[in-house]
């Protein structure tokens, strides 16, 4: 899981320095114990200086931009003239995240509160910006609390989540090999418009690249993958000629996705055979998840980039598709030919030979299990005409249907929406979904949300 970067930027006003520089100190203080708080989430803070005129609103916002950090969190320790931030919050790169808090809780019972008036009274400047970024067109989050008598912190903490897999989407870069799965046209896009459109880059692994990394792959690099196979499945493979020729297709990708650093990958398993590699290494895709790459399969890097822009931020991430509903139990099957984040696996997953007649590679291997039970967010993005939809949903991963032992030889999940299913499946296709999709575990659908809203999509809640 990456590291999450955010800058804080502390507003102040010059005219309470000029007529009494002790009012300062106790608001820095506080604002520092924010910081911790902050940190005690697992975000990295780069704290700027506390600013008040616009030369010191620039060199912060130049100090963010250049640290690339994937959100700012803004705090007024009191009253702030917008007009000295304005210009650097609209340079800078990472979505604004504004903390609206104040150092005490109450006022109203207590004697003398007028004297608290100086260190609580940051609200109005919070006012007076959120207006001049609403007059720009200037998006931003904003979350408002106590820190210590209720979630504020912590939904800060999923605002700047939901920045750091923005920032991963943008700069991801997916490899694709095979290509795209021709007619199948409800993810796809092109390579340049991905990249005008999110950011992201596509790398495709031609036939020479294939035959370099191919033949690069040395027998001791698979004996030590068979080793770790070993360890980590059921280990159920009889035909070893075909599962070392996976094995060594599987270990070519990898190398080059190392070498081109990518986030994702997709890989088309019709065409997989006419760049010349050996089998379709269905395992070592489930490992590319499992690893913390994305994945998506047929040659769709739009989801992979997604996945993998996910899987960067909540581990618990994999890909996968609706399948069929079960009408009578209300659940909707996921599945896959042989990809799935296997660190999310109920049991410990098979590995095992596959029959494989859909290119000319024939017979490979694959790793197969169940997935765990638990609340999820199943979420699809699908290109429109001029945009992005992204569609979200709550759901429940079941205990379910597991004991009839078809984990064995399948990818399976069994998926109850909050929704009847008949009227969840109406509403995601209405919503125009594709058929390649995101679950992610242990999330809460908030910060998906607000992930999709960061990014300028459409965002649709089932």
């Amino acid at each position: 899981m990456k590291k999450i970067k955010i800058g804080y930027l502390p507003l102040y006003i010059k005219l309470y320095d000029d007529s009494n520089t002790r009012n300062r100190e106790p608001m820095e203080r506080h604002m520092r114990t924010l910081v911790s708080m902050l940190e005690s989430e697992g975000l990295e803070v780069v704290l700027a200086d506390v600013c008040r005129i616009k030369p010191e609103f620039d060199a912060d916002a130049k100090l963010f931009n250049d640290s690339g950090v994937d959100a700012v969190v803004t705090q007024h320790l009191a009253y702030s003239p917008s007009e000295e931030s304005i210009g650097a919050l609209l340079s800078l790169d990472a979505p604004i995240i504004v903390l609206d808090t104040t150092p005490d809780y109450e006022l109203l019972s207590v004697a003398g509160y007028r004297s608290g008036i100086m260190k609580n009274h940051g609200i109005h400047g919070v006012q007076d910006m959120c207006n001049l970024l609403r007059q720009h067109g200037r998006r931003y989050d904003i979350c408002a609390g106590h820190a210590l008598h209720g979630e504020v912190i912590s939904e800060v903490a999923g605002l700047c989540r939901a920045a750091a897999v923005r920032k991963a989407y943008k700069d991801a870069r997916v490899g694709s090999v095979g290509g795209s799965f021709e007619g199948m046209g409800d993810f796809f896009i092109e390579a340049e418009n991905f990249r005008k459109r999110i950011g992201a880059e596509v790398f495709h692994m031609d036939a020479d690249a294939v035959r370099r990394y191919v033949e690069g792959v040395t027998e001791a690099e698979i004996d030590a993958e068979i080793a770790w196979d070993r360890a980590r499945f059921r280990f159920e493979i009889e035909d070893f000629e075909n599962y070392r020729l996976a094995l060594r297709s599987g270990l070519a990708i990898r190398r080059w996705s190392e070498d081109l650093n990518l986030t994702a990958c997709t890989v088309n398993f019709l065409t997989l055979d006419q760049c010349g590699m050996p089998k379709m290494p269905f395992h070592e895709c489930s490992k590319m998840l499992m690893r913390g790459l994305g994945y998506a399969g047929e040659g769709d890097v739009l989801t992979a980039g997604l996945v993998g822009a996910l899987r960067s931020v909540y581990p618990n991430t994999t890909f996968t598709e609706m399948f069929c509903p079960d009408w009578k139990e209300d659940v909707i099957l996921l599945n896959h030919m042989g990809e799935l984040n296997l660190n999310l696996a109920k049991w410990k997953p098979v590995l095992a030979d596959v029959p494989f007649n859909y290119n000319s590679c024939g017979n490979t291997a694959a790793a197969y299990g169940c997935m765990r039970a638990g609340k999820s967010v199943f979420i699809n993005l699908a290109p429109m005409g001029e945009g992005f939809t992204l569609t979200l949903s709550p759901v429940e991963m079941l205990d379910a249907g597991l004991e009839f032992g078809a984990y064995r030889r399948s990818i399976q999940g069994w998926m109850k929406p909050k929704k009847p299913i008949a009227q969840f499946l109406k509403e995601f296709s209405l919503a125009g979904g594709t058929h390649h999709s995101a679950l992610v575990y242990d999330v809460d659908v908030r910060e998906i949300e607000a992930f999709g809203k960061m990014m300028g999509f459409e965002t649709i809640v089932i």
